[in-house]
């Protein structure tokens, strides 16, 4: 495979880019413990975006992993998980805030403590929202790489603290040109007194193309008919 970019985020860091489809991103843990807060928008018309509810529902699940997709809310596929080291992706925690971040991990701000300050989820993912010509009202609920939150019979929802091992990785193919919003920061369950501060390294490289004998394809009826939809759009836009 063709490496056609990498980055190692810092705790704390975020990024947004546009990936064109057929390319594999490739996520690995450096260290244990690692949360990596994902949301992906069709990079053609970005009121296209991720769509939690519909890619769960759809494929009868509450948390994604290895064969299941990324649905967007026109019912195409945005991403498929090829590969998931840790059987099981976060997908109805979403984002720390800056309030819940100030009283778990104690109050800093950049006028203080420059870039050691704590970042928030929430806060990161509305400045790559702003350089992307969006604004808050464009976030949706997102997915956390590494991250398990599975609910009780009472309705409570519990963080697995020991999930993720160093040098677990995950492994998503675009199957359309897409908008890439990523924050390391931490799970907002996660009950760790002490920051997170956990490395993760980011890969891009080009993927083959998706056809019908695929694992992801085929992993749900629901899925099948997604990606015809996603083959449709790019037929009709001759691309």
């Amino acid at each position: 495979m063709q490496k056609i970019w990498s980055k190692n985020f810092k705790p704390g860091e975020k990024w947004s880019g546009c990936i064109g489809r057929q390319k594999y991103i490739h996520f690995k843990a450096l260290e244990d413990g690692a949360n990596v807060s994902f949301l992906l928008y069709n990079m053609r018309d970005t009121s296209e975006r991720y769509n939690m509810p519909d890619s769960l529902k759809a494929q009868f699940t509450a948390h994604l992993t290895k064969g299941n997709v990324l649905m967007s809310d026109n019912g195409r596929v945005l991403a498929s998980i090829v590969e998931d080291s840790t059987g099981w992706i976060d997908s109805i925690s979403g984002l720390t805030t800056r309030e819940g971040t100030d009283n778990q991990y104690g109050k800093t701000s950049y006028q203080n403590q420059q870039n050691d300050f704590y970042r928030c989820g929430y806060d990161n993912f509305k400045i790559e929202l702003v350089r992307n010509g969006m604004t808050k009202r464009d976030l949706v609920p997102c997915v956390n790489l590494f991250s398990k939150v599975y609910v009780e019979e009472d309705g409570s929802m519990h963080f697995e603290s020991n999930h993720c091992k160093k040098g677990a990785t995950i492994t998503l193919r675009t199957e359309m040109d897409v908008l890439v919003l990523v924050s390391n920061t931490p799970n907002p369950l996660d009950p760790s007194k002490k920051y997170p501060s956990v490395p993760v390294q980011m890969e891009v490289y080009d993927a083959p193309k998706t056809d019908l004998t695929d694992f992801c394809v085929n992993f749900r009826d629901e899925n099948y008919r997604a990606f015809e939809n996603t083959w449709d759009y790019y037929n009709l836009l001759g691309l």
